[in-house]
């Protein structure tokens, strides 16, 4: 066959002259799309059992259709496959394989679709499958956050808001902030599955086809809820791709954001947590150095995957129904999120459950700050007084400390009722770092016993 022959061969008749080759060269997608390879070839094989089904083909002739198929899928597995960008993506090079092998039974599989349906069947089936990877990854970060928020219940840190010591809690009940976080991430994920599990095979190009097809039985041999209702919109729209853009943006910004803390508490002026070297690098220059990369890594990927789902959202925004060659660029945006999600994932997984606390350090953080102040104010509303003299007081009491460099704990009784005469003996009881974060004994809250709860009610959640 010649290089103009196989240039035409699926569409060439209306054409008086080979594509330039320049042309052939961006217009290829083979490229990058290979990777739907076992999309392809899945769908490809419910839709000749459909059509064997509804009379379009003979059992021979599926038969024929099916076993080379399976056998381009072991050539491909095998790295046996030579990928040619004269034949533009990966559907045209399989389909052209096919034919080769099985002759003219292979050119009647394409019969009632186009390339517009079969390709948003792989993506969604590719998607589908890679939803379903990111999500056990996912419950394994969620299940090593379950794990080290049990075993620091009791580790006191300094609770922080605009990043100054505000109140103690607990290292466990600010792991289980994280653990909320990708529960919901998890959530966003499983709608995105749900939505985009329905099959556009069968539109075809995009008003359907004239033969006799069965779309319900496509859609179940392969897995999907049900057909799409709307042959314009199944061919053309991206949305579902969007959605999962998005999930992924929400997630790593979550991921950023404990980046960001792992990233300062390994520093030595905060010294709360050792990361083992195995996630960290070291400086060419100062022998001293121990870089947190893995999480500095995953915080600087998350600008690379929302500048994806502005891609995306991009692309869409202006295109007229139904397809256009504009969505041949929703793969490699697409492709690079589901792989740094994963990779993030995976590091993240394998990196918490080996964070060892520094707990001496984040107790003697908690210690500087005030941190008890509002424990303070709370004392003395429960002694009758109205809650903004109470703060008054408190705001005196912080200023006698930063002046006498004692923190509150660290105050005789007669110090603390010069502020207040209704301070007596048990003001002592909370305003210990214990006292404080047992003090919040509800649900949601940083008490040690609240926290075991949660891990417990998260366990069962997430099925262990």
């Amino acid at each position: 066959m010649s290089d103009s022959e196989q240039k035409n061969q699926s569409w060439g008749g209306r054409f008086s002259e080979p594509t330039d080759a320049f042309v052939e060269r961006f217009t290829a997608s083979v490229g990058f799309d290979h990777r739907l390879y076992q999309q392809d070839i899945n769908g490809s094989i419910a839709h000749a059992t459909m059509l064997a089904k509804v009379g379009v083909l003979t059992e021979p002739e599926l038969k024929a259709i099916t076993e080379g198929l399976e056998a381009v899928r072991e050539d491909i597995e095998a790295g046996r496959f030579q990928w040619s960008v004269a034949l533009e993506d990966v559907h045209m090079n399989i389909e052209a394989a096919l034919t080769e092998r099985i002759g003219i039974a292979g050119k009647k599989l394409h019969t009632g679709r186009s390339r517009n349906d079969q390709v948003a069947t792989d993506i969604r089936l590719y998607l589908r499958d890679q939803i379903d990877l990111i999500a056990a990854e996912l419950t394994r970060l969620q299940t090593g956050l379950l794990d080290l928020a049990e075993r620091e219940a009791d580790t006191i840190m300094p609770g922080f808001t605009h990043l100054q010591s505000a109140q103690p809690v607990t290292f466990g009940h600010h792991l289980l902030a994280w653990f909320e976080m990708l529960t919901r991430d998890a959530g966003r994920l499983q709608d995105c599955r749900a939505r985009l599990n329905q099959s556009p095979l069968g539109a075809a190009a995009l008003a359907g086809t004239t033969y006799p097809i069965d779309r319900a039985m496509t859609a179940e041999l392969l897995g999907f809820d049900k057909p799409t209702e709307n042959s314009l919109d199944s061919v053309s729209d991206r949305d579902f791709a969007i959605e999962f853009c998005a999930f992924a943006s929400i997630l790593l910004t979550h991921l950023s954001r404990a980046s960001e803390e792992l990233i300062l508490w390994t520093s030595a002026q905060f010294g709360f947590i050792d990361l083992p070297d195995r996630f960290c690098t070291g400086s060419s220059i100062m022998p001293q150095k121990k870089n947190p990369d893995v999480p500095e890594l995953v915080r600087g990927k998350t600008g690379r995957v929302n500048g994806h789902l502005v891609s995306l959202l991009t692309l869409m925004k202006s295109q007229p129904l139904a397809y256009n060659k504009d969505n041949q660029e929703d793969k490699e945006p697409l492709f690079d999120t589901v792989d740094t999600v994963k990779d993030c994932l995976r590091a993240f997984a394998d990196m918490v459950p080996a964070i060892q606390a520094r707990r001496d350090n984040m107790y003697q953080a908690a210690k500087s700050g005030f941190s008890t102040a509002t424990d303070l104010a709370d004392y003395l509303v429960r002694k009758g007084t109205p809650f903004r003299d109470a703060h008054e007081v408190v705001g005196k009491s912080v200023a006698y400390g930063i002046e006498s460099g004692k923190d509150l704990s660290e105050m005789s009784l007669d110090e603390l009722r010069q502020f207040s005469n209704v301070i007596e003996q048990d003001v002592f009881d909370v305003l210990t770092l214990e006292g404080s974060v047992a003090a919040r004994d509800h649900i949601g809250g940083t008490a040690p016993a609240q926290v075991r709860a949660a891990v417990s009610r998260a366990r069962r959640a997430l099925g262990g």
